[in-house]
């Protein structure tokens, strides 16, 4: 795992021409990380990867789902995991450790790993808002904190490495749920994605991803209940599908993304920006 990968022939090309389609967009070779790869957002940017010929690392914090996510993912292309706590400094630091022990090098980090809590601001503890703020905040920093070095390992300026940050519009407008913690953890992901951006360039950028309403776990009691009023109400009148999220990361982690940093783009079919 790890060998000598063949990176597409837009890398060498001309600048000065126009790059074909089929390598502005490619990330065949590519060796991507993805926490939170497992289910909902993370599994739906894991799985396109794999299905776009990259090379690809699911972590979650529970084995079996990374054990049945590698399963199914593998028959499509190359996947592998490993089971990680990303809401400690440790279990960032070791996820790391783990994928440096069979690859020299991670082209794209996803940090995807979330989590969200909903409740009246009463009752709104210190340890509800602990376990959002460790996991949503600080394991992004930890996580890119212990992956610089294989990020780092055969980026350029001119083929960056890529660190996609997976936000959410919660952190760009005022959501209606009383979701304080995730609100605000969401806000700070697009700080530390901007902050991040400047320190980290000009070999690797760093950008986030804003979702809307999308099928996930997360999402699903609210889908649930609000389904049909949300996707009536948001401009595109639909609730996000996989390949939307899929197709973001990968112009992200392309040759057609490298020209952006610091950016906070937001997947949510208008509801954050023109609702």
């Amino acid at each position: 795992m790890g060998g000598p990968v063949a990176l597409p022939s837009s890398a060498m090309s001309d600048p000065s021409e126009p790059t074909p389609p089929a390598d502005l967009f490619a990330v065949a070779g590519k060796t991507v990380v993805v926490t939170g790869g497992t289910r909902g957002i993370g599994r739906m940017i894991a799985a396109g990867f794999v299905a776009a010929g990259a090379t690809v690392i699911v972590a979650s914090r529970k084995a079996d789902a990374v054990e049945a996510t590698v399963a199914e993912l593998s028959g499509y292309g190359s996947c592998s995991g490993y089971a990680a706590d990303l809401s400690t400094e440790a279990g960032a630091r070791g996820l790391a450790d783990c994928v440096a022990a069979d690859h020299r090098r991670v082209d794209v980090l996803v940090n995807n790993a979330g989590a969200t809590w909903g409740a009246p601001l009463v009752e709104h503890d210190a340890a509800s808002w602990d376990r959002v703020l460790n996991l949503n905040v600080q394991g992004i920093f930890h996580t890119t904190k212990f992956f610089l070095p294989l990020l780092g390992a055969e980026a350029t300026a001119d083929q960056p490495s890529r660190v996609i940050n997976i936000g959410s519009i919660d952190g760009i407008h005022v959501p209606v749920l009383e979701s304080y913690s995730y609100s605000a953890s969401k806000a700070a992901v697009h700080q530390l994605t901007r902050h991040l951006a400047k320190r980290l360039a000009p070999t690797i950028t760093v950008n986030a991803v804003a979702p809307g309403p999308f099928e996930s776990k997360m999402m699903a009691a609210t889908l649930e209940a609000f389904g049909d009023q949300i996707a009536s109400s948001t401009p595109l009148k639909r609730i996000g599908r996989p390949d939307d999220m899929a197709g973001v990361a990968i112009f992200l982690a392309s040759r057609a993304g490298s020209y952006l940093t610091g950016a906070i783009i937001p997947v949510d079919g208008g509801i954050a920006t023109t609702a």
